[in-house]
């Protein structure tokens, strides 16, 4: 009974971090490197003991606690905490500083990982998958060299500012949009926030 009760938490959870993060099934598959399969046999319920790697990976993709994730309603708990006070109670999420010229090597990395190998900054707001991506030159008018650019790493389907590595000149730029050439632009992922230096 436990188990089949942590299951279903754990796919109501899912499904709630999904949607209420404005995140796609195809989203939370791509950028935590677990199959479509896998994410779907959760949510249609056809699994009944899912692997702690699976589990933490999920939990790592939306930035909480795995064992929250089988054990906690994440619906109820953000309603009671919203409730407390007009703006929240949230926590600022940890996001890793990477600097410009170490982001492609760090790309596949998790950010469980990127949090303990790099400096910290904190982000206020609802999100999950950030880094921070420290400009070391300068990239058009908008943005210069010591600007830190905060990105929800992974593809997305918004017509917002997006990072994007460029293959062929090995350079990193901002565009619009949401439709790319995957031979020219590595999609680095929406910008959510800038901050400038000095």
């Amino acid at each position: 009974m436990y188990k089949k009760e942590k299951t279903e938490n754990l796919k109501n959870n899912i499904k709630y971090l999904i949607k209420s993060r404005g995140e796609t099934r195809l989203s939370l598959c791509n950028s935590s490197g677990l199959t479509r399969t896998t994410i779907y046999n959760i949510l249609e319920g056809r699994v009944v003991n899912v692997q702690q790697s699976t589990i933490r990976k999920i939990s790592d993709f939306f930035g909480v606690s795995y064992k929250e994730l089988e054990t906690v309603d994440f619906e109820e708990k953000e309603i009671i905490e919203s409730s407390v006070s007009l703006r929240g109670n949230m926590n600022p999420a940890a996001v890793p500083i990477i600097k410009e010229s170490l982001l492609i090597k760090s790309f596949d990395k998790r950010i469980g990982e990127l949090i303990i190998s790099h400096p910290l900054t904190y982000y206020f707001g609802v999100a999950s998958n950030l880094i921070g991506v420290l400009l070391e030159s300068d990239m058009g008018e908008a943005n210069e060299s010591g600007d830190l650019l905060i990105v929800k790493k992974g593809v997305s389907s918004s017509n917002g500012e997006k990072l994007v590595y460029d293959i062929k000149t090995e350079r990193i730029s901002v565009v619009r949009g949401s439709d790319f050439d995957s031979d020219i632009f590595c999609i680095i992922g929406d910008i959510v926030e800038e901050r400038f230096n000095g």
